[in-house]
């Protein structure tokens, strides 16, 4: 029934905290994780009086999903078939495509259970992701201390 997971990972704790699900579930039934991160093409901080130049946020980007991919795959057991894979674009739009283009199965994701403002300005990837999966869903909220 699970043969192919999608372990979407920003390299946050939240990401993280999803990690062991995925592991879990795919030494479970020998299924393979698709560990995904997406270089969010959407630079907030570019401005003509400041902020980071479209070239610079896109290599920041790059470079910080290509390690968030690598950490994920990297903590994962042995035994357990890994795809890796960084896509640019929006995340919570890539993330649903790449479920629906690839034919996984589940999606287990991390969720930083932002409230208030942070959730009025930054948004919810995985409640997007939720909303508009073609597949089912686990979220995995990152423990507070």
């Amino acid at each position: 029934m699970y043969e192919h997971i999608l372990l979407p990972t920003d390299g946050s704790d939240a990401s993280s905290a999803a990690i062991e699900h995925a592991a879990s579930l795919a030494e479970t039934l020998g299924a393979t994780v698709h560990v995904l991160s997406v270089a969010d093409s959407r630079n907030r901080f570019e401005s003509p009086s400041g902020g980071i130049a479209p070239d610079v946020w896109r290599e920041s980007e790059l470079d910080r999903a290509e390690k968030a991919v690598e950490a994920a795959a990297d903590a994962l057991p042995d035994d357990v078939a890994v795809e890796r894979v960084v896509q640019e674009g929006i995340p919570h739009s890539v993330i649903t495509d790449y479920a629906a283009d690839t034919d996984v199965d589940a999606i287990i994701m991390g969720t930083h259970g932002r409230t208030g403002i942070d959730h009025y300005l930054i948004g919810s990837v995985a409640e997007r992701v939720v909303r508009s999966s073609p597949v089912p869903v686990m979220t995995v909220r990152a423990d507070e201390e």
